[in-house]
């Protein structure tokens, strides 16, 4: 699940890459890296994302003021980027040198061959490999971006969990604490497993009620759309033991009978409780996507829930866009007896790792400089900077720079949780057929949530298609 043994091999062959090389990484020293390729102009495209910003409105420019190399960065919607990034790269046509691609969606690209070999890369130009890159320095997150070998082929420069926030305001509350605690016999606070969120799920959207205000214990992004799927493959299934998209990777199948997860006895209870919490969200959370969800949070209309945290910095600290600032706790979700021991010892995973990196695509004829802005735009005196701007950290020296310890105290501990307990969450399991799949679960879940078929005839179901479709595909 996390290639440990193949992180390190990486990290030496980096470290003997760079053994020759004692000067720092100066002005002078990128002047002359790249001073074949001054005057010429490469191509990238990323989502519209603030870290994605950060890199074309602060990395991007200094780079060309700095060597000479100019770059095109266009950043726009997620759909809108596959889809340009997927047929430049399919059709081999060399519009972009650089392009972003997110966690889940590598392995595709690997068994296509679309992206270039960053390990041969720099074993090949080593005169432009930044003498203070420090492959070591990146923190697990790398190793998502790796082949069997152990080869790199991203650079992660956005990195982020998705786990549970809650409003302190409420939690700390002498009259709503007294009200929870003789109602249900217990001290509120960040629920340790699935009964007690539901309980406080239950709680504060009856306290709403009560008050008059609109306010709910739980929100869910279950919109007809694929964040409906991420959201129980990621966070619901992991969080209740469930891995892997319940598909036994060994054997390549889904169903219970031949090996897999998906149509268990606890998947189908993980799902129906899904299904069952979306009365305790605003009425309109089939409506929600992702952003909704988030927006929600910012709107103060939640007391509880899952969100991806890259969006905590603006909840927390932007009041142009948040009702909440400074009143957002971040914890662990909470999970199914057993699962957190699981994790821990490297037998499963509580949640989901996020987030992306830079790739050249192999079809680029700038390869030389698109790796060098690459490395600019990862390089880790710039790090502490970027983290401030974007709100996500990919290296490991980054959580200790002082401009990220005084963040840290405002968005309540989170980059501590993020490196302490980071090794807890995991990206996406290596699917090639991601794409596919995610529409077969995409079918049944959204079924579901409207009401069309109960649990557990949507988990027979779709756990039969996915044996169906990896049996196809010659698994």
């Amino acid at each position: 699940m996390r290639k440990v043994g193949i992180y390190l091999l990486v990290g030496v062959f980096f470290i003997v890459v760079f053994a020759g090389i004692t000067q720092a990484a100066t002005p002078e020293w990128w002047k002359q890296a790249a001073a074949l390729y001054k005057g010429i102009t490469i191509r990238g495209v990323s989502e519209s994302t603030p870290p994605s910003k950060a890199v074309r409105d602060y990395a991007a420019r200094d780079f060309e003021k700095l060597t000479g190399i100019k770059v095109q960065f266009e950043l726009t919607s997620w759909d809108e980027m596959y889809t340009k990034s997927i047929n430049d790269m399919s059709r081999g046509t060399g519009i972009y040198d650089f392009v972003y691609v997110e966690q889940d969606i590598i392995y595709a690209y690997l068994v296509k061959h679309w992206l270039t070999d960053l390990t041969e890369l720099a074993k090949k130009y080593p005169q432009l490999d930044d003498p203070d890159f420090d492959i070591n320095d990146f923190t697990t997150f790398i190793n998502y971006f790796k082949d069997a070998r152990g080869h790199v082929f991203g650079i992660p420069f956005e990195a982020f969990l998705k786990s549970y926030v809650y409003r302190k305001d409420l939690f700390s509350n002498p009259e709503i604490r007294a009200a929870f605690k003789s109602e249900y016999g217990w001290d509120l606070r960040p629920p340790k497993d699935w009964e007690e969120y539901t309980q406080i799920a239950k709680f504060f959207t009856e306290w709403g009620k009560k008050k008059g205000i609109e306010l709910y214990g739980h929100v869910a992004q279950a919109k007809t759309h694929p964040c409906a799927a991420y959201e129980m493959l990621e966070s619901i299934w992991p969080a209740w033991g469930i891995y892997n998209w319940g598909i036994n990777l060994k054997k390549w199948r889904a169903t219970v009978e031949n090996g897999g997860t998906l149509n268990s006895k606890r998947a189908k209870e993980a799902l129906r409780w899904y299904v069952d919490m979306l009365k305790y969200a605003p009425p309109g959370v089939r409506t929600y996507t992702w952003d909704e969800t988030a927006a929600a949070v910012g709107a103060g209309k939640i007391a509880q829930g899952l969100i991806y945290l890259e969006n905590l910095p603006w909840v927390e600290l932007d009041k142009s866009r948040s009702v909440v600032t400074g009143k957002i706790g971040v914890a662990l979700p909470p999970t199914y007896p057993g699962v957190m021991s699981e994790a821990a010892r490297g037998l499963g995973y509580i949640g989901y790792y996020d987030g992306g990196a830079f790739a050249i695509p192999r079809s680029s004829r700038k390869k030389q400089a698109a790796w060098l802005f690459i490395q600019w735009a990862t390089r880790k005196q710039w790090a502490p900077k970027f983290a401030q701007l974007a709100g996500r950290i990919c290296r490991k020296s980054t959580f200790n720079s002082p401009e990220i310890k005084d963040l840290n105290v405002k968005l309540s501990g989170y980059y501590d949780m993020m490196k302490k307990f980071g090794f807890l969450f995991a990206g996406a399991p290596p699917l090639p057929m991601h794409r596919p799949l995610n529409e077969l679960y995409l079918k049944w879940i959204s079924k579901t949530i409207a009401g069309e078929v109960d649990p557990d005839t949507a988990l027979d179901s779709l756990a039969k298609e996915v044996d169906k479709l990896l049996i196809d595909l010659g698994y």
